[in-house]
């Protein structure tokens, strides 16, 4: 119709790579925040930007780049914290700085026109490719397919990993095979909130929605559901107020989690009272 934003390609573009982003995110995001992974998440957020410089320095898409060293180093957190008997947080904390340096040098040592990084960093939804929703769209598909199969081993792997291990004998591939799925997952959303905030978008949906239940579906349900709600809203107020998308859309999913927190909050006294009175 005449004056609405959706006459512009880059704008549906948009909203569903905010659809799919929170597809992959919520199912994701709330597999990281059950097992307390959110800084190993974070380390392989910004090891990925040394994928993306290696890329530009390559001459090929940074992207592919940023996925192939974003699963090298998530599987090498894995090895090391369990092979080689390094603390998990300082497995990460070495690989989430080589990953920062080897990106900056690599984009450094890249000849000519330096390429803006602001994107990367910070995310540009506005300018999703088409290849980039096609990417995002497998994912989602990919993401569903595995934890639908695999749903009970996940839960378990997620709230008890040692009840897990009795559950079944392949525990540790599928905590390789899963952290490797987090880690393509936290790549093809670089696009959207950048390095720098990817892993707000993993998040705080899950917590949003941690608030109204605590069962492992209706979480991963309830974040995909705020996940896109925040995006979507996000993304539309800073079309109108001419701001940046990526930092637009993780403030936010915060203000919808302080909002929802407080109501809740605020509900359930009211409720309490009126039981008791």
């Amino acid at each position: 119709m005449e004056g609405s934003i959706l006459q512009y390609q880059f704008v549906v573009r948009g909203l569903l790579g905010a659809l799919f982003a929170s597809i992959t995110a919520g199912l994701a995001g709330t597999y990281i925040v059950s097992r307390r992974m959110v800084f190993l998440s974070g380390g392989i957020t910004h090891a990925s930007f040394g994928g993306i410089g290696i890329g530009y320095f390559a001459g090929i898409n940074p992207v592919i780049g940023a996925a192939v060293f974003g699963v090298l180093s998530a599987l090498g957190v894995e090895y090391l914290s369990v092979r080689q008997k390094i603390r998990e947080d300082s497995a990460i904390g070495i690989l989430w700085a080589f990953g920062m340096a080897a990106g900056i040098i690599f984009i450094y040592l890249t000849p000519g026109y330096t390429p803006n990084l602001m994107g990367y960093l910070f995310g540009s939804i506005l300018t999703v490719t088409k290849a980039d929703i096609i990417a995002l769209g497998v994912m989602a598909v990919i993401l569903i397919l595995y934890f639908g199969m695999f749903y009970r081993t996940i839960l378990y792997i997620s709230y008890d990993e040692i009840y897990a291990r009795t559950y079944s004998t392949y525990v540790n591939l599928f905590k390789y095979v899963t952290t490797s799925l987090i880690a393509l997952t936290i790549v093809l959303n670089i696009r959207m909130a950048g390095v720098v905030l990817v892993i707000s978008l993993l998040t705080i949906p899950p917590n949003i929605a941690m608030i109204f239940t605590k069962r492992y579906h209706n979480i991963v349900i309830w974040s995909i559901v705020t996940g896109f709600l925040g995006t979507a809203t996000g993304y539309v107020i800073s079309y109108f107020a001419g701001i940046p998308v990526g930092a637009t859309i993780i403030f936010t999913l915060v203000i919808l989690w302080i909002l929802t927190k407080t109501g809740y909050r605020i509900l359930n006294g009211v409720y309490f009272k009126k039981i008791h009175v």
